[in-house]
């Protein structure tokens, strides 16, 4: 069984969701210090909360394995994205919060390229296909990538995120026009929101967004607050709370969506 769905459509956009995923093969049965802190970064819940994408036809590529397992959204070389801010690899040893993920060693060089080559490369090799399919379509194409965090990480970020986290790599991954068409958006919700703040966008936005042949790529960053209860603390027992339906953020995702489409 393939450890992501794709889901084809012929808009011009292109969703792609690297860490919704919460699967542990079995050959990692384990090996980590529990299932839970495997799956507790995962960007809760949202192939559910984008899933009218598929009413405007959009492609939805989302991964299924953990990102505790591979982060498909760092860079491949294992260069930092953030130098000198804390954060978590290629294959992460830690969570959000610093705590170790593994019982024992964590994966050594010769294992991570081994899960580089059984899930990172299939992962982007699709979505590359994807990207170059739509741009042959339309002359353009739309990468958004989809992201989700807790609210308050101490040991990411000060405070309280902003609920709306547009990442274009400080306007190197798209058009102006289409980073403020996303900000307008974003101001006219009453909700919180930065632009290339302490998101600026991953390595997959970062790797696809090329502007100059009409591809553009940009990253959102949701605080989890903006579509379910954040519990104070996180706990096995009370995180991941559910899905709220409707999600008070829906509409402006749809605003968003329904823009990049047109």
């Amino acid at each position: 069984m393939s450890f992501f769905t794709l889901r084809r459509g012929n808009a011009p956009v292109i969703l792609s969701i690297p860490h919704a995923g919460t699967e542990i093969p079995d050959e990692f049965s384990g090996l980590f210090v529990s299932d839970w802190l495997a799956r507790k970064d995962a960007d809760w819940h949202l192939p559910a909360l984008y899933s009218f994408a598929a009413t405007m036809d959009a492609t939805i590529i989302a991964a299924h394995i953990s990102r505790s397992v591979i982060d498909l959204n760092r860079d491949p070389s294992g260069v930092s994205l953030y130098p000198g801010q804390a954060t978590t690899g290629l294959c992460p040893t830690e969570t959000f919060d610093g705590e170790p993920l593994y019982k024992s060693t964590p994966p050594d060089e010769a294992e991570i390229a081994r899960r580089r080559e059984t899930y990172f490369v299939p992962y982007h090799a699709a979505l590359r296909a994807e990207i170059e399919r739509i741009h042959v379509l339309h002359g353009r194409a739309v990468l958004y990538d989809c992201h989700s965090i807790r609210s308050r990480i101490r040991r990411l970020f000060d405070g309280e995120l902003p609920q709306f986290n547009i990442g274009t790599n400080s306007g190197q991954s798209c058009a102006p026009t289409l980073q403020a068409q996303v900000e307008r958006a974003c101001a006219a919700s009453g909700f919180s929101y930065t632009v290339n703040g302490r998101f600026k966008g991953g390595w997959i936005t970062r790797h696809y967004g090329d502007p100059a042949r009409n591809i553009h790529a940009i990253q959102m960053e949701l605080g989890c607050r903006g579509y379910m209860q954040e519990p104070d603390p996180v706990t096995p027992e009370t995180w991941p709370a559910p899905l709220q339906t409707p999600a008070p953020i829906l509409s402006t995702l749809e605003t968003i969506l329904k823009g990049l489409c047109a």
